[in-house]
């Protein structure tokens, strides 16, 4: 019963170490991009729970400085993008890749021109599957971007990277914490599963030599 308890439990760890690999952090889009270079539009939007299954289409909508309307200019759905004229060919997919389950949304911006100055706004269009039902929500991300000459160094920029690392560091410090956590439980049960063995060995051997007694007297 006890080897099966610290079977249970190892696997319980295995399992939990495997799901954190898959982590996922929400991080900013940086806001300023430099005319005539390439530019990452962030959106990422994580799932509350990473067991649920999940599938996700994605559009993107701008507005120009100084417009009022905004403008549908990319759509991704079952690994198909879509583009708007005004950006075409501009746009690559950089977001999550050979899953339905969407979570980073992510688009990169060819050949910046000052004109692509606005604020461009992401939607995740998610189904989440239960057992006997499905759950329909969206999250709305939002980018304000400013095109610039030349690159400087901005404030959103240095926080968004901090919190970056910050996040990850924060993450490889739980899962540390939770495998030393599994270690120690598992040295416990091991060192327990031993304990009663050898009990479970000394009375038997205790056993057999009172039978071994007992034997002899009858014998005299």
């Amino acid at each position: 019963m006890t080897s099966t308890h610290t079977l249970l439990l190892f696997l319980s760890c295995t399992l939990f170490v495997h799901q954190c690999h898959g982590a996922c952090a929400e991080v900013d889009s940086d806001t300023e991009a430099v005319a005539g270079k390439g530019f990452k539009l962030g959106c990422i939007s994580c799932k509350k729970r990473s067991e649920v299954k999940a599938a996700a289409s994605v559009e993107w909508y701008f507005q120009a400085d100084g417009e009022v309307d905004f403008v549908q200019i990319y759509t991704y759905e079952d690994g198909s993008p879509t583009e708007n004229e005004h950006f075409k060919g501009r746009l690559d997919w950089n977001g999550t890749k050979r899953s339905r389950d969407i979570q980073d949304a992510s688009i990169y911006l060819l050949n910046v021109t000052f004109n692509d100055s606005g604020t461009y706004s992401c939607f995740f269009n998610r189904i989440l599957s239960f057992d006997n039902y499905e759950y329909t929500t969206t999250i709305n991300k939002v980018v304000r971007l400013t095109v610039v000459a030349k690159a400087t160094r901005g404030t959103a920029s240095i926080a968004s990277e901090v919190m970056m690392y910050v996040s990850i560091i924060g993450l490889q410090v739980w899962l540390l914490i939770e495998m030393i956590y599994c270690y120690r439980k598992i040295s416990a049960a091991g060192e327990e599963a031993l304990r009663e063995a050898a009990n479970a060995e000394y009375l038997a051997i205790a056993s057999e030599s009172k039978d071994n007694c007992a034997g002899v007297q009858v014998g005299e």
